[in-house]
């Protein structure tokens, strides 16, 4: 399926593209996933690393976008959440020969089983989601110090997502 229109989307762009390098494409998408009784949002927290995301991961295929969401939002939180149709901010990241399109959207949860089904890379790296105000989870993000060059990627990523969802 094709990525979503990205115009008129805050975008950002991180890293530089060097014409030396033959780049793996990716397409991913970031939830900002809420619940509808408050002003809480789940962000996941990486022990190998350091460092804290939004839930998301890579489009599979010729996926639609909004089940890629839904669907990594269930593996990595174990909340079925619904979401919506429109991309609210986009990131290119340019990352050792990876080339990394980063699409987000908002969620809001329908069912919370609380089991992720997370696969043995995320357990091994110690995943754990949690639930916080949008406003801490921003401070979580940032106030990190990640320990590996991908959680400082990560952190520019979602920290740029979420002021994105707060501005709006």
């Amino acid at each position: 399926m094709a990525p979503p229109s990205t115009d008129g989307i805050p975008s950002k762009t991180i890293g530089t593209q060097s014409n030396e390098i033959n780049y793996q494409d990716r397409h991913a998408v970031r939830v900002i996933v809420q619940r509808e009784a408050n002003d809480n949002i789940i962000i996941i927290h990486v022990k190998k690393g350091n460092y804290y995301k939004l839930p998301g991961g890579g489009v599979e295929g010729d996926e639609d976008y909004q089940l890629a969401a839904e669907r990594e939002v269930l593996e990595e939180t174990g909340c079925k959440a619904s979401i919506d149709t429109k991309c609210i901010g986009v990131v290119e990241e340019w990352r050792n020969d990876l080339h990394q399109t980063s699409y987000c959207y908002i969620g809001n949860v329908t069912d919370d089983s609380g089991r992720p089904e997370l696969t043995e890379d995320e357990v091994l790296d110690g995943l754990e989601h949690e639930w916080a105000p949008v406003q801490d989870a921003l401070q979580k993000l940032k106030g990190i110090k990640p320990t590996s060059e991908l959680g400082i990627y990560i952190q520019e990523r979602d920290t740029f997502l979420l002021e994105t969802f707060l501005a709006l």
